[in-house]
């Protein structure tokens, strides 16, 4: 199988982006949550460029009223183009002209928060006629290193139907994730689903494979999304949907994801990734080790 073959399996990624970011108040008040800079860059723009490595052509980002500067990111700036170009700006010239060069963004507006499988079902009138399949990708969740989303195109490509992606978690640290009922395929980092259950205790959990925020799903998951009702709170859930198709026949999978995460939905998860992030980084990584292992040493004293 190709690359080229396995990039055909979606062409369109759907980015939920429409909450409040209680977590990160103040500040998420004047500025949206997906716009915080893991070092330099917003998480959303890690996103959008992980859906384009693995071949989307298009990024539907579902937002809601006043939160436009996240889908305004990914539009270009002539006057600011101008202004660093005329200043021989270029390094930075190039810096904003990425998230655009990423994709072509489009909009969906989701006006109440509903669930996770609400604001997908709001991206639907955006599809075109040959999306075959979606992929939807939580801008909360930061999945290292990107590749996964191709793993799962071909998986889609090879046995149809949806493709999610899972942690193998530690099973005494299973109870905050959704975890996955499967049994083993001939890849042993491919499992068959066939159920999933929110939270269970250690004991009752159907396996150690956490869903994640990464998600490709076959076009019928929008009339599963249409046919199920809503849950706790009134909202509309995607694990629910997932699970109707799974009743009805409907083939679902999982590749299960060796390497790490971090979780951006909260100020601990984020600082954490800053500061990976800006380890790795040839201008600021040095002297943060150099800061971090003094500071550390300091705090045990």
């Amino acid at each position: 199988m190709t690359g080229a073959e396995t990039t055909q399996t979606f062409r369109t990624a759907i980015v939920p982006a429409a909450g409040l970011g209680t977590r990160f108040l103040p500040t998420t008040k004047a500025v949206p949550k997906e716009l915080l800079p893991v070092v330099n860059r917003p998480g959303i723009e890690l996103v959008a460029e992980e859906a384009a490595e693995a071949g989307a052509q298009r990024l539907v980002i579902v937002t809601s009223p006043g939160k436009e500067s996240v889908v305004d990111y990914f539009r270009s700036a002539p006057e600011l183009e101008e202004t660093l170009s005329a200043k021989g700006k270029t390094e930075l010239l190039d810096k904003i002209r990425r998230a655009p060069a990423l994709l072509d963004v489009d909009v969906a507006i989701q006006k109440q928060a509903l669930g996770l499988g609400h604001a997908v079902a709001q991206a639907e009138p955006n599809l075109n006629d040959d999306d075959e399949a979606v992929a939807v990708l939580l801008p909360d969740d930061l999945v290292l290193p990107t590749g996964v989303l191709t793993r799962m195109a071909a998986v889609r490509a090879k046995e149809g139907g949806s493709v999610l992606c899972a942690f193998d978690i530690p099973r005494e640290q299973i109870s905050p994730y959704g975890v996955f009922d499967v049994t083993d395929t001939e890849d042993p980092d491919v499992k068959r689903v066939h159920g999933m259950v929110e939270k269970p205790k250690p004991e009752d959990a159907p396996s150690t494979y956490a869903a994640a925020g990464r998600y490709l799903l076959d076009r019928a998951i929008f009339d599963a999304l249409r046919r199920i009702t809503p849950g706790s709170g009134g909202e509309l859930q995607l694990t629910d949907a997932v699970a109707l198709l799974i009743e009805e026949g409907h083939p679902v999978h999982v590749v299960v994801h060796r390497g790490g995460r971090h979780d951006l939905g909260n100020p601990g998860g984020f600082l954490r990734a800053a500061v990976d992030f800006a380890l790795d980084d040839p201008e600021y990584g040095p002297s943060l080790r150099t800061w971090l292992t003094e500071r550390i040493e300091n705090a045990s004293r």
